[in-house]
């Protein structure tokens, strides 16, 4: 044991390995339930440093200024993903799908999300459904949807994609 007195001076109390009057079996055990309420009680200060996301702001997203993203099928803009004051996270992002190509395979979609046609034509999967899309369409997505586009036209299509998660929106 160390000990420090009034005036500064420094005593060290050393007690032989094989006298000390805490079994070492109970030493480790201590330092093990130890370490585990410390991982415990940093744990949620952790997820909070780690979710710490800035919210979204106001901003005005320029489709001259956007970054473009060459993906297989097409190209991508992604515009936000983050938190907001009302949201868990709201998340856009425009594709430009190539004639003939699909978004990809069936996708199910925990969150809710709204599909906006702005040039060409698509044919969205919907649970099993087919529904074809034109210029100005717009689709809104429930929950739990399996979902899918496929470019039907002549040319590219391109679609914005919005999304968001609350509280409510199922974890898995």
């Amino acid at each position: 044991m160390v000990f420090a007195t009034t005036s500064g001076e420094v005593l060290v109390d050393r007690i032989p390995p094989n006298q000390h009057p805490i079994p070492r079996s109970s030493m480790k055990k201590f330092r093990l339930v130890l370490a585990t309420v410390l991982v415990a009680v940093a744990s949620p200060s952790l997820q909070a440093q780690r979710s710490e996301t800035p919210e979204l702001v106001s901003t005005v997203y320029d489709w001259e200024k956007m970054e473009v993203e060459d993906i297989p099928n097409g190209v991508r803009r992604y515009l936000f993903d983050g938190p907001t004051g009302s949201l868990d996270n709201l998340h856009m992002h425009i594709t430009t799908l190539d004639k003939g190509e699909v978004s990809g395979p069936p996708n199910l979609h925990l969150q809710e999300e709204i599909l906006i046609v702005k040039e060409g034509r698509v044919e969205l999967h919907c649970d099993g459904e087919l529904t074809e899309m034109g210029a100005g369409s717009v689709m809104y997505l429930a929950s739990n949807a399996v979902t899918r586009l496929r470019n039907i036209g002549d040319g590219v299509a391109t679609y914005y994609v919005i999304y968001w998660y609350t509280p409510k929106t199922p974890k898995s």
